[in-house]
């Protein structure tokens, strides 16, 4: 097996959205799962919105799920290609209402959910987790006119410009641009639309840039993101997130552009088509692409298969124990424009998976936090999962063993494994170890140490 330092992983939940823990994987694959489609959520069923609903950034914050979205009335005569940003709120991710907040003034009233009408546009807000931010900045938010203005507000719908000054000017930032307060990292971290420093796209295809900030004013130089690999594939609209679950741990779901494929040359708007890929990161910088199929599909919509088609929206809900609730866009430039939820396991963006004829992995040494093994794991009613605790050699720990291990057969996000032994895996803490997991048609989504009965 591949020898690598142990690496001291507390009670932190473990995904397998890269390889990062395969150290041996034999019989088994790890697997990209894809979203399911749900019901439309948020359509344009206002004056001021009805042209279009995009570009959604949403959040759980406090007893309520929120939301922000761009929305456009381009029939508007008295205004050039207007792109404002609402507000709307739900309490459970799929009845999501949009409150008359009596803040902006359009066509006479104050009874709309409006919250910025510019200068800028796509504006992307999240609340600030950084313990030193001030309450009236505890919401800020990054808006695109030419160059990125950032943008703060006390309560996430009274919004004023931090400086009349842009805090970006190195473009292009024509995308969805997304900023968040980066705890691992304690700084705030921007996703941008990307090109190299000669001012063309990176390797000749549209790409994503990253920069960091102390204070959300004075930011680093953007850099391209990494991806192990010279980019062919034109990626926008990055949706990037820190997944919550998991804090070491960031994902994105950008929109791959296929200029090559055009569904329907008469299609007045430019050629190619899109869908949705999927990334990981454990630093923010060089990405997982070991994925290249597409996490979402345009699919049996035909007014979904066109240029910039469907967008994944940013922000990720966990609308019940067992569910996420993400959304993207659908019938961008039709009529019908709304966005959609989409519902993945919870955890379950990649699975290790072993069919009938029964695989194993074994990780490379961790250390841990805890007296109970918890696993997120799925069976068929014939299928199994055992594990066993080695050392770093890859020698089983006695009472800990696969032996020891009775199968575990079932559909749990938080499964707790016993040993038949009644060794205590506590025992083991603070050691370094090595997992062998042993999978017969099943999948095996993610791990975590914790204390008993926590």
């Amino acid at each position: 097996m591949t020898e690598r330092a142990p690496a001291n992983i507390g009670s932190g939940r473990q995904l397998f959205v890269d390889d990062h823990w395969i150290a041996k994987i034999d019989g088994a694959t790890r697997r990209l799962q894809s979203p399911i489609a749900r019901e439309s959520v948020l359509q344009g069923d206002r004056r001021w919105d009805h042209d279009s609903v995009a570009f959604m950034r949403t959040f759980r914050d406090g007893d309520r799920y929120r939301a922000w979205y761009r929305c456009d009335a381009v029939s508007a005569p008295e205004v050039m290609n207007p792109r404002w940003s609402a507000y709307t709120e739900s309490q459970d991710g799929i009845h999501w209402e949009k409150p008359d907040l009596g803040i902006i003034e359009f066509e006479g009233s104050r009874e709309n959910n409006l919250v910025w009408m510019g200068p800028g546009a796509n504006m992307a807000p999240f609340r600030d987790d950084n313990p030193d931010a001030p309450d009236e900045q505890r919401y800020k938010a990054v808006v695109r006119d030419k160059d990125v203005f950032a943008m703060a507000s006390p309560d996430g719908v009274n919004w004023k410009l931090m400086q009349e000054e842009p805090v970006l000017t190195d473009r292009p930032f024509d995308s969805f641009n997304v900023p968040f307060w980066d705890a691992q990292t304690g700084r705030y971290v921007i996703y941008t639309r990307g090109v190299d420093g000669t001012g063309i796209f990176k390797g000749g295809v549209r790409w994503i840039r990253r920069a960091t900030s102390p204070d959300f004013i004075h930011w680093s130089e953007l850099e391209s993101i990494e991806t192990g690999e010279v980019p062919d594939e034109h990626l926008y609209t990055n949706s990037c997130v820190v997944y919550k679950r998991a804090p070491n741990t960031y994902l994105m779901f950008p929109s791959r552009y296929v200029i090559e494929h055009t569904p329907d040359p008469t299609w007045p708007h430019g050629n190619g088509v899109n869908d949705i890929v999927f990334m990981s990161s454990r630093d923010g910088l060089h990405f997982d692409r070991s994925f290249k199929e597409a996490i979402l599909r345009p699919g049996l919509d035909r007014e979904n298969w066109h240029e910039r088609g469907v967008y994944m929206e940013t922000g990720i809900l966990h609308t019940s124990p067992e569910e996420m609730s993400m959304y993207a866009s659908d019938h961008w430039r039709y009529p019908t424009t709304r966005i959609r939820r989409y519902t993945f396991r919870t955890d379950g963006f990649v699975a290790v998976n072993a069919g009938y004829g029964g695989g194993e992995l074994v990780t490379h040494p961790l250390v841990f936090e805890g007296s109970e093994l918890e696993v997120n794991y799925s069976t068929s009613a014939a299928g199994s999962l055992r594990i066993e605790v080695q050392d770093t050699e890859g020698h089983p720990i006695p009472g800990l063993t696969i032996n020891d291990c009775p199968e575990m057969f079932g559909d749990e996000i938080e499964g707790a494994i016993t040993w038949n032994s009644g060794a205590a895996l506590g025992d083991q803490a603070g050691k370094p170890v090595r997992l062998r997991f042993a999978l017969k048609d099943a999948d095996l989504f993610a791990f975590r140490f914790r204390p008993t009965g926590s």
